[in-house]
């Protein structure tokens, strides 16, 4: 099941009207699905079989905490190319759960 769907000629993100969301933030406004991430990441697991793997997100593509700390729930790691990326305060959601790991301390 897709998370973004038109219902009657209306965009829902979830349950979510995006017109009436649209009304009340202003837009433009960026809006992400907690379904299709989980989704997204269960897909990715399963890739890999059993298989040992890290999947990573690259931090600095996109530093929101909350998406971060779904990614990090996920068993998602981060993927952090500068001491900039690690400084911030997307990187704290993937240092609580021990999935932190920057790029130059890979072996």
């Amino acid at each position: 099941m897709h998370s973004f769907q038109y219902r009657g000629g209306v965009l829902f993100a979830e349950d979510v009207d995006l017109r009436v969301l649209a009304e009340h933030v202003g837009t433009p406004t960026y809006v992400y699905s907690y379904g299709t991430l989980k989704r997204h990441c269960t897909a990715l697991h399963r890739a890999f079989g059993d298989r040992p793997h890290l999947t990573c997100y690259a931090v600095k593509a996109n530093g929101n905490l909350a998406i971060l700390r779904i990614l990090a729930q996920e068993g998602i790691g981060a993927d952090i190319v500068s001491g900039g990326s690690s400084s911030g305060r997307g990187s704290l959601a993937f240092r609580e759960t021990g999935s932190y790991i920057p790029v130059w301390e890979r072996r």
